[in-house]
């Protein structure tokens, strides 16, 4: 196999861990997050107002139970607009996804970059060993952290 600049990948190469920032180090701990139950309109407000692109969904016991995001909201635009649908009705649970990854806290930048690099993703969960949301990493996170060991 060869790489980008067509020369041979050693197989053999593994990081030193011990340089590569983890998980814990970028993650964004405050996050916002959203009810299943939550009018569809203010999470749109929301998503404006704190300029994120997308958020957890939580069951009342705080548990994980779905992602929603910009895209996920521009289908609000299709059922409302041209089926002239009421939006006063309209929650998250509508138009959030259930497709999510999660991470460990302790793994490293590295092994995120590669889920991103291999993946869809643009955010992963970061999940506690009780499996509790105790955070969320973003490709955004992982440039930052570029910008800064560089």
């Amino acid at each position: 196999m060869k790489n980008y600049q067509n020369k041979p990948v050693d197989k053999n190469f593994k990081p030193d861990n011990g340089q590569i920032p983890s998980v814990k180090d970028y993650m964004t701990r405050d996050l916002i997050t959203f009810k299943k139950d939550t009018d569809i309109n203010l999470v749109i407000k929301s998503l404006l107002d704190n300029r994120i692109s997308g958020a957890p969904v939580l069951d009342d016991n705080g548990q994980v139970v779905g992602l929603i995001d910009d895209k996920d909201c521009l289908q609000v635009l299709f059922g409302n607009v041209y089926n002239r649908l009421p939006t006063a009705k309209d929650t998250v649970s509508n138009y959030m996804s259930n497709v999510m990854k999660s991470i460990d806290e302790n793994q490293s930048i590295l092994d995120v970059a590669s889920v991103f690099i291999s993946s869809p993703f643009k955010r992963l969960l970061v999940l506690d060993k009780n499996n509790k949301l105790i955070g969320q990493i973003s490709r955004r996170d992982i440039l930052r952290a570029i910008k800064e060991l560089s």
